[in-house]
């Protein structure tokens, strides 16, 4: 008999805020976190903006791991990690005996030690190379650190699938306790702010110059973002019998891949992907409150993904907001940022604001942005969308437990 999971812990290390009640007051009051880039300098690029996590000091927050041995984004993973754990209230010596592991989700990894390493090959050839950076390159890593820093023994998994990839680890989280197969289960994302990835998305002319307002009519694109957001799962009886503080159940999740377009957003396969992801969370369209978007600012995204969201829910679908518009787009970690705030969504009933909106889009009717403002509400069944380059698209849906 499958076991029902609950989510108990929220780990959140981002622009807007780092913990839970930070993280939750800033969605509440729809704060950005938009800042100049200081992770590289920028000053050659015309946009220089991103949501960069200020004050980010890993050796507060880490206590087995030793941060000069790891990359940022592994930093982040751990830290996240961390915090879930903390904010779930569950022993760590109990928690380091039981089955338990963890799934991080990334696009680029540690990029910032390739970034670093490309400089020193430039400057002084492959002898040159620093052997302990070297060391920080592989992205399998993040999961690891995460299960070093908490002396899990299980598990430990890292999901390349870009930009879907949190939503991607919180599935497979989900089925591992669900199927008896873990205990507890650490699930999220990490990513840093790295040049790659800027000059990549300035170049596919996605990029926003200042601010990111998604299915607003001028939309411009989206900026880059990054940090750490992980979740603490663990079975529903498990919870109850420790008296822990349930945020939301994760009901179910839906995958699929189109594989049609390395960048296009296909809406007939998003369209799919949440019908599937109704059929295995045993809900059906009209019982979805919000939809936590995608919603990266981009005109391609936000079209196809409003188009896919009227097909399935019809014209007059839930209210759906994108937490980008002030996160920035955490790539590999932006899914398990949206996990997080439709989980407090849920525990706090209210639904996160899309700012930076001004216009409705004429081409995008019957959509309802949560403009600007935090809206207070009761959230029983809450669909959180991830979707990736290649195609990959992976939504979670999390319910209000009855």
């Amino acid at each position: 008999m499958k076991r029902r999971v609950v989510i108990t812990g929220l780990g959140p290390v981002s622009s807007i805020g780092t913990g839970v009640e930070a993280f939750a007051e800033a969605l509440q009051q729809g704060r950005s976190g938009i800042s100049p880039i200081s992770s590289f300098d920028a000053s050659g690029f015309p946009y220089r903006m991103a949501g960069e996590v200020p004050g980010f000091s890993p050796h507060d927050m880490l206590q087995a791991i030793k941060p000069e041995e790891w990359g940022r984004s592994s930093q982040f993973a751990a830290a996240a990690a961390r915090l879930a754990v903390a904010d779930a209230g569950i022993d760590p010596e109990l928690l380091a005996a039981a089955r338990s592991g963890s799934v991080i989700g990334t696009t680029g990894g540690e990029a910032g030690a390739v970034e670093q390493l490309s400089e020193q090959e430039v400057a002084g050839g492959f002898e040159s190379w620093q052997a302990d950076l070297a060391q920080q390159v592989p992205s399998s890593r993040l999961a690891v650190a995460v299960n070093r820093e908490l002396g899990l023994t299980g598990e430990a998994v890292t999901i390349s699938t870009a930009c879907s990839a949190s939503n991607y680890a919180l599935g497979y989280a989900y089925a591992a306790i669900a199927a008896d197969e873990a205990d507890y289960m650490i699930a999220g994302g990490s990513e840093g702010v790295y040049r790659w990835a800027h000059a990549g998305f300035y170049r596919l002319g996605a990029m926003a110059e200042d601010h990111c307002s998604p299915f607003d009519r001028d939309r411009q694109g989206m900026l880059t973002g990054e940090g750490g957001a992980a979740l603490f799962l663990e079975p529903l009886e498990s919870a109850e019998r420790r008296g822990a503080e349930i945020y939301a159940e994760v009901l179910g999740y839906g995958l699929n891949c189109d594989a049609g377009h390395m960048v296009a957003p296909d809406p007939v396969s998003i369209a799919e992907c949440m019908r599937r992801a109704h059929s295995r969370a045993g809900v059906t369209a009209d019982q979805v409150d919000y939809i936590c978007a995608h919603g990266t600012g981009t005109p391609a995204n936000d079209a196809a993904e409003t188009r896919a969201v009227r097909e399935v829910f019809g014209d007059s679908p839930p209210p759906i907001s994108s937490i980008k518009s002030m996160l920035g787009h955490t790539m590999g970690a932006a899914s398990g940022f949206g996990a997080i705030a439709s989980a407090l969504g849920i525990a706090r009933q209210f639904m996160p604001p899309t700012i930076n909106f001004r216009n409705i889009d004429p081409d995008m009717p019957g959509i309802d942005p949560v403009a600007n403002q935090a809206r207070p509400a009761r959230l029983r069944v809450v669909q959180n969308n991830g979707f990736a380059f290649g195609g990959n698209n992976a939504i979670t849906i999390l319910g209000e437990v009855s």
